[in-house]
Protein backbone atom coordinates (compact mmCIF):
# COMPACT_ATOMS: atom_id res chain seq x y z
CA UNK A 1 0.00 0.00 0.00
CA UNK A 2 1.68 3.12 -0.75
CA UNK A 3 2.12 6.31 1.37
CA UNK A 4 2.59 9.79 -0.85
CA UNK A 5 3.34 13.50 0.75
CA UNK A 6 0.75 15.35 -1.10
CA UNK A 7 -2.09 18.40 -0.50
CA UNK A 8 -5.85 18.54 -0.63
CA UNK A 9 -6.97 22.41 -1.25
CA UNK A 10 -3.86 23.86 0.16
CA UNK A 11 -3.61 21.20 3.00
CA UNK A 12 -0.43 19.27 3.45
CA UNK A 13 -0.62 15.73 4.25
CA UNK A 14 -0.28 12.36 3.30
CA UNK A 15 -2.37 10.28 1.11
CA UNK A 16 -2.81 5.96 0.25
CA UNK A 17 -5.04 3.66 -1.79
CA UNK A 18 -5.49 -0.08 -2.14
CA UNK A 19 -4.97 -1.51 -5.41
CA UNK A 20 -9.26 -1.06 -6.00
CA UNK A 21 -8.82 2.75 -6.20
CA UNK A 22 -9.91 3.44 -2.58
CA UNK A 23 -8.05 5.81 -0.78
CA UNK A 24 -7.81 8.23 1.90
CA UNK A 25 -6.17 11.33 2.40
CA UNK A 26 -4.98 12.58 5.77
CA UNK A 27 -3.88 15.98 6.95
CA UNK A 28 -0.78 17.14 8.77
CA UNK A 29 -3.03 19.31 10.65
CA UNK A 30 -4.68 17.51 13.66
CA UNK A 31 -4.29 14.34 11.50
CA UNK A 32 -7.73 15.17 10.03
CA UNK A 33 -8.75 13.18 7.42
CA UNK A 34 -10.29 14.89 5.10
CA UNK A 35 -11.19 12.16 1.89
CA UNK A 36 -12.07 8.59 1.96
CA UNK A 37 -13.13 7.78 -1.34
CA UNK A 38 -14.54 4.06 -1.54
CA UNK A 39 -16.32 2.41 -5.03
CA UNK A 40 -15.74 5.43 -6.90
CA UNK A 41 -17.21 8.18 -4.66
CA UNK A 42 -16.03 10.49 -2.33
CA UNK A 43 -17.77 9.58 0.97
CA UNK A 44 -16.33 12.82 3.03
CA UNK A 45 -17.72 16.13 2.74
CA UNK A 46 -14.86 18.89 2.53
CA UNK A 47 -16.63 22.90 2.23
CA UNK A 48 -14.69 24.45 -0.55
CA UNK A 49 -14.55 27.51 1.71
CA UNK A 50 -12.93 25.51 4.56
CA UNK A 51 -10.31 27.72 6.26
CA UNK A 52 -6.54 26.86 5.17
CA UNK A 53 -4.26 28.66 7.43
CA UNK A 54 -2.70 26.12 9.18
CA UNK A 55 -4.31 26.90 12.55
CA UNK A 56 -8.10 27.67 12.10
CA UNK A 57 -9.99 24.82 11.89
CA UNK A 58 -10.90 23.03 8.74
CA UNK A 59 -14.35 22.42 7.94
CA UNK A 60 -15.19 18.73 7.08
CA UNK A 61 -13.39 15.40 6.79
CA UNK A 62 -13.15 13.61 10.38
CA UNK A 63 -11.53 16.57 13.17
CA UNK A 64 -10.83 15.54 16.36
CA UNK A 65 -12.18 17.07 19.02
CA UNK A 66 -10.44 16.89 22.11
CA UNK A 67 -9.86 17.32 25.30
CA UNK A 68 -13.20 19.32 25.58
CA UNK A 69 -16.15 18.55 23.25
CA UNK A 70 -17.81 21.90 21.69
CA UNK A 71 -17.90 25.03 24.03
CA UNK A 72 -18.42 22.81 27.37
CA UNK A 73 -15.18 24.17 29.25
CA UNK A 74 -13.07 27.01 28.97
CA UNK A 75 -10.55 25.09 26.02
CA UNK A 76 -11.25 26.55 22.42
CA UNK A 77 -14.27 25.53 20.89
CA UNK A 78 -13.82 21.87 20.12
CA UNK A 79 -10.45 21.76 22.01
CA UNK A 80 -7.05 22.44 20.29
CA UNK A 81 -5.48 19.05 18.84
CA UNK A 82 -7.49 19.52 15.64
CA UNK A 83 -6.22 22.73 15.08
CA UNK A 84 -2.27 22.08 15.57
CA UNK A 85 0.42 19.73 13.36
CA UNK A 86 0.53 15.83 13.87
CA UNK A 87 3.50 13.96 13.10
CA UNK A 88 3.14 10.36 10.97
CA UNK A 89 5.43 7.30 12.77
CA UNK A 90 6.10 5.72 10.08
CA UNK A 91 7.81 2.93 11.83
CA UNK A 92 4.66 2.24 13.19
CA UNK A 93 2.30 3.02 9.84
CA UNK A 94 2.65 -0.78 8.25
CA UNK A 95 0.10 -2.29 5.62
CA UNK A 96 -3.41 -0.86 5.94
CA UNK A 97 -3.03 1.09 9.22
CA UNK A 98 -1.34 4.68 9.22
CA UNK A 99 -0.08 5.84 12.44
CA UNK A 100 0.23 9.95 13.23
CA UNK A 101 0.82 11.91 16.82
CA UNK A 102 1.02 14.47 18.93
CA UNK A 103 2.14 14.87 22.38
CA UNK A 104 1.56 17.73 24.49
CA UNK A 105 4.20 20.43 24.20
CA UNK A 106 4.84 24.39 24.93
CA UNK A 107 1.68 25.49 23.17
CA UNK A 108 -0.57 22.74 24.17
CA UNK A 109 0.56 23.21 27.85
CA UNK A 110 -0.34 27.06 27.30
CA UNK A 111 -3.81 25.83 27.35
CA UNK A 112 -4.06 23.11 29.15
CA UNK A 113 -1.80 21.84 31.47
CA UNK A 114 -1.63 18.21 31.42
CA UNK A 115 0.72 16.06 29.77
CA UNK A 116 -0.59 13.43 27.20
CA UNK A 117 0.37 11.33 24.21
CA UNK A 118 -2.13 10.96 21.41
CA UNK A 119 -2.44 8.76 18.68
CA UNK A 120 -4.07 8.31 15.53
CA UNK A 121 -4.82 4.65 13.97
CA UNK A 122 -6.37 5.15 10.31
CA UNK A 123 -7.06 2.03 8.79
CA UNK A 124 -8.09 1.57 5.41
CA UNK A 125 -9.51 -1.22 3.79
CA UNK A 126 -11.99 -2.23 0.50
CA UNK A 127 -14.96 -0.34 1.51
CA UNK A 128 -14.17 0.43 5.02
CA UNK A 129 -12.65 3.09 6.89
CA UNK A 130 -11.64 2.93 10.78
CA UNK A 131 -10.22 5.73 12.60
CA UNK A 132 -9.03 5.29 16.40
CA UNK A 133 -8.34 7.72 18.70
CA UNK A 134 -5.34 6.60 21.50
CA UNK A 135 -4.62 9.09 24.67
CA UNK A 136 -2.17 8.04 27.19
CA UNK A 137 -2.32 10.33 29.87
CA UNK A 138 1.97 11.19 30.46
CA UNK A 139 1.29 13.06 33.74
CA UNK A 140 1.08 12.27 37.50
CA UNK A 141 -2.40 13.49 37.86
CA UNK A 142 -5.97 12.04 36.73
CA UNK A 143 -6.76 13.27 32.46
CA UNK A 144 -10.39 13.82 32.52
CA UNK A 145 -11.79 14.92 29.35
CA UNK A 146 -14.70 15.02 26.38
CA UNK A 147 -14.53 15.22 22.78
CA UNK A 148 -15.37 13.43 19.68
CA UNK A 149 -14.48 12.11 15.90
CA UNK A 150 -16.45 14.81 14.30
CA UNK A 151 -17.32 12.61 11.13
CA UNK A 152 -18.71 14.30 8.17
CA UNK A 153 -20.26 12.29 5.97
CA UNK A 154 -20.97 13.27 2.52
CA UNK A 155 -24.32 12.86 0.76
CA UNK A 156 -25.92 14.41 -2.32
CA UNK A 157 -29.62 15.25 -0.42
CA UNK A 158 -30.11 15.22 3.12
CA UNK A 159 -33.85 15.85 2.60
CA UNK A 160 -33.60 11.99 1.28
CA UNK A 161 -31.66 10.52 3.82
CA UNK A 162 -32.90 8.11 6.57
CA UNK A 163 -30.43 6.99 9.51
CA UNK A 164 -31.56 4.12 11.23
CA UNK A 165 -30.39 2.97 14.82
CA UNK A 166 -30.78 3.56 18.57
CA UNK A 167 -34.39 2.50 18.81
CA UNK A 168 -35.89 3.84 22.42
CA UNK A 169 -32.29 4.69 23.41
CA UNK A 170 -31.98 8.10 25.47
CA UNK A 171 -31.82 11.18 23.15
CA UNK A 172 -31.03 14.79 23.82
CA UNK A 173 -32.16 17.82 21.18
CA UNK A 174 -29.85 20.40 21.90
CA UNK A 175 -31.66 22.93 19.42
CA UNK A 176 -35.06 22.22 21.85
CA UNK A 177 -33.37 21.55 24.88
CA UNK A 178 -35.16 18.52 24.91
CA UNK A 179 -34.97 15.38 26.49
CA UNK A 180 -37.01 12.10 24.79
CA UNK A 181 -35.86 8.64 23.67
CA UNK A 182 -35.05 7.82 20.03
CA UNK A 183 -37.42 6.68 17.46
CA UNK A 184 -34.99 4.99 15.25
CA UNK A 185 -35.44 6.49 12.46
CA UNK A 186 -34.02 9.99 11.80
CA UNK A 187 -35.05 12.54 8.73
CA UNK A 188 -33.81 16.17 8.21
CA UNK A 189 -35.74 19.04 7.33
CA UNK A 190 -34.01 21.69 9.44
CA UNK A 191 -31.73 22.58 11.76
CA UNK A 192 -30.88 19.00 13.68
CA UNK A 193 -28.47 18.81 16.63
CA UNK A 194 -28.96 15.74 19.08
CA UNK A 195 -26.52 13.33 21.55
CA UNK A 196 -27.39 9.86 22.32
CA UNK A 197 -26.89 7.72 24.78
CA UNK A 198 -25.85 4.64 22.25
CA UNK A 199 -26.56 0.64 23.28
CA UNK A 200 -24.05 -1.06 25.27
CA UNK A 201 -23.40 -3.80 23.46
CA UNK A 202 -22.20 -6.77 26.26
CA UNK A 203 -18.52 -7.29 24.82
CA UNK A 204 -15.21 -6.29 24.92
CA UNK A 205 -15.50 -2.26 24.04
CA UNK A 206 -13.22 -3.06 21.35
CA UNK A 207 -15.29 -5.26 19.35
CA UNK A 208 -15.56 -4.62 15.21
CA UNK A 209 -19.52 -5.89 15.34
CA UNK A 210 -20.61 -3.16 17.00
CA UNK A 211 -23.04 -1.45 14.67
CA UNK A 212 -24.63 2.19 15.73
CA UNK A 213 -25.99 3.73 12.92
CA UNK A 214 -27.32 3.00 9.11
CA UNK A 215 -27.71 6.23 6.58
CA UNK A 216 -29.84 5.35 3.67
CA UNK A 217 -29.98 7.43 0.79
CA UNK A 218 -31.10 5.63 -2.19
CA UNK A 219 -29.01 2.26 -3.10
CA UNK A 220 -26.36 4.14 -0.88
CA UNK A 221 -26.36 2.20 2.78
CA UNK A 222 -23.21 3.19 4.58
CA UNK A 223 -22.71 0.88 8.02
CA UNK A 224 -21.74 3.53 10.93
CA UNK A 225 -19.93 1.83 14.09
CA UNK A 226 -18.25 2.63 16.98
CA UNK A 227 -16.63 1.19 20.29
CA UNK A 228 -18.58 1.33 23.34
CA UNK A 229 -15.70 3.35 25.06
CA UNK A 230 -17.49 6.57 23.80
CA UNK A 231 -20.42 6.01 25.04
CA UNK A 232 -22.47 9.08 23.25
CA UNK A 233 -23.22 10.04 19.64
CA UNK A 234 -23.71 13.23 17.83
CA UNK A 235 -26.02 13.64 15.05
CA UNK A 236 -25.70 17.09 13.48
CA UNK A 237 -26.79 19.21 10.22
CA UNK A 238 -26.72 23.02 10.54
CA UNK A 239 -29.90 23.83 8.63
CA UNK A 240 -30.04 26.32 5.50
CA UNK A 241 -30.52 29.22 8.20
CA UNK A 242 -27.48 28.49 10.08
CA UNK A 243 -25.62 27.19 7.33
CA UNK A 244 -26.02 30.63 5.88
CA UNK A 245 -24.32 32.60 8.80
CA UNK A 246 -21.08 30.10 8.52
CA UNK A 247 -18.22 31.59 6.71
CA UNK A 248 -17.05 28.59 6.13
CA UNK A 249 -19.72 26.94 4.44
CA UNK A 250 -21.01 27.73 1.13
CA UNK A 251 -24.89 28.55 1.64
CA UNK A 252 -26.64 25.20 0.02
CA UNK A 253 -23.78 23.08 1.82
CA UNK A 254 -26.05 21.50 4.56
CA UNK A 255 -28.53 19.38 2.13
CA UNK A 256 -24.78 17.57 1.17
CA UNK A 257 -23.76 16.59 4.46
CA UNK A 258 -24.44 14.79 7.54
CA UNK A 259 -22.18 14.73 10.73
CA UNK A 260 -22.67 11.14 12.66
CA UNK A 261 -19.95 11.46 15.18
CA UNK A 262 -18.83 8.85 17.74
CA UNK A 263 -18.75 11.31 21.20
CA UNK A 264 -18.39 12.05 25.08
CA UNK A 265 -20.56 15.03 25.23
CA UNK A 266 -22.29 15.13 28.26
CA UNK A 267 -20.01 13.16 30.76
CA UNK A 268 -16.04 12.86 31.17
CA UNK A 269 -13.59 10.27 30.22
CA UNK A 270 -11.36 9.46 32.94
CA UNK A 271 -7.69 8.19 32.56
CA UNK A 272 -5.56 7.11 35.03
CA UNK A 273 -1.45 8.14 34.97
CA UNK A 274 0.23 5.31 33.16
CA UNK A 275 -2.98 4.16 31.50
CA UNK A 276 -3.94 4.96 28.23
CA UNK A 277 -7.96 5.15 26.49
CA UNK A 278 -9.11 3.98 23.35
CA UNK A 279 -12.13 4.76 21.23
CA UNK A 280 -12.62 3.96 17.54
CA UNK A 281 -15.42 4.79 14.65
CA UNK A 282 -15.79 2.29 11.57
CA UNK A 283 -17.32 2.86 8.24
CA UNK A 284 -18.34 0.50 5.59
CA UNK A 285 -19.83 0.89 2.40
CA UNK A 286 -23.01 -1.94 1.53
CA UNK A 287 -23.21 -3.84 5.19
CA UNK A 288 -26.82 -3.14 6.52
CA UNK A 289 -26.97 -4.47 9.97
Amino acid sequence: MNLTADSLQGHEGWRWQLSNGDSVFVARQGAQVLSWCAGGEERLFLSPKAACDGSSAIRGGIPICFPQFNQRGSLPKHGFVRNMPWHLLKNQSQGEDKVFEFVSNENSLQLWPVKFRALLTVSLSTTGLKVTLAVQNLDTQLLTFSGALHTYLAIKNVSHVRLLGQVQQPEWDAVKDAHQTCSGELHFNAEFDRVYDVAHVASDENTTETCTWLLQEGDHHLQIAQSNSWGQSVVWNPGAEKCAQLADMPQDAFLKMLCVEAARVTSTINVQPAHTWEGWQQLRLETPC
